[in-house]
């Protein structure tokens, strides 16, 4: 009797993951990407003086949601910058979490995409000044346009510019151009 019970159930899971199968060609296709990231902030108050210009990673995994619309979560993680200042050096950082909405348009047969993208993320900033510290977290906002190239069925480059506005008195916004690859299962 276990052993009956242990081969349906063997089954059942084998016939459940080949359904699954064919769901997932059309609309669910899981993908990983890594991109570099170059932010410009625009800071103020204390941080005013901070360096502006940050190179960061960003690691982010999604899926297709629908023929033409994914979704996908990330961090990303700008490190430390020293900028000289006249009363002394400040240092700063940011890390970030999130979720993006991504909407593409094929163009035409060329394995070219135009993407746009609507986003929420989590900033975490940190300010060191003069003996004093500041580490502060807002919600901030993103939206950015831009494209990918598929090389193959499952490998693909792809280049956003975006704009985030978080809002915070020492960090107000990010312009930042992101530039990866994906790999879609």
């Amino acid at each position: 009797m276990k052993k009956m019970c242990l081969l349906a159930a063997a089954a059942s899971v084998f016939a459940i993951n080949a359904q699954a199968a064919d769901w997932s060609n059309k609309y669910f296709r899981p993908y990983i990407g890594a991109d570099y990231v170059y932010s410009h902030a625009k800071h103020g108050g204390m941080a005013n003086a901070a360096s502006k210009d940050y190179n960061s990673w960003m690691v982010n995994i999604g899926t297709d949601i629908a023929e033409y619309t994914s979704i996908e979560a990330f961090f990303q993680q700008a490190p430390e910058r020293k900028a000289h200042h006249a009363d002394g050096d400040i240092k700063s950082d940011f890390y970030a979490y999130g979720l993006d909405l991504y909407g593409r348009m094929p163009i035409m047969c060329s394995g070219f995409n135009a993407l746009a993208s609507l986003g929420v993320a989590n900033y975490n900033t940190k300010y060191k000044f003069d003996g004093t510290s500041e580490d502060k977290q807002r919600i901030g906002y993103r939206a950015g346009v831009g494209f990918s190239y598929d090389f193959t069925d499952n490998v693909s480059f792809r280049m956003m510019g975006r704009y985030s506005y978080i809002g915070m008195s020492n960090l107000d916004n990010l312009m930042e151009v992101t530039a990866g690859l994906r790999y879609t299962f």
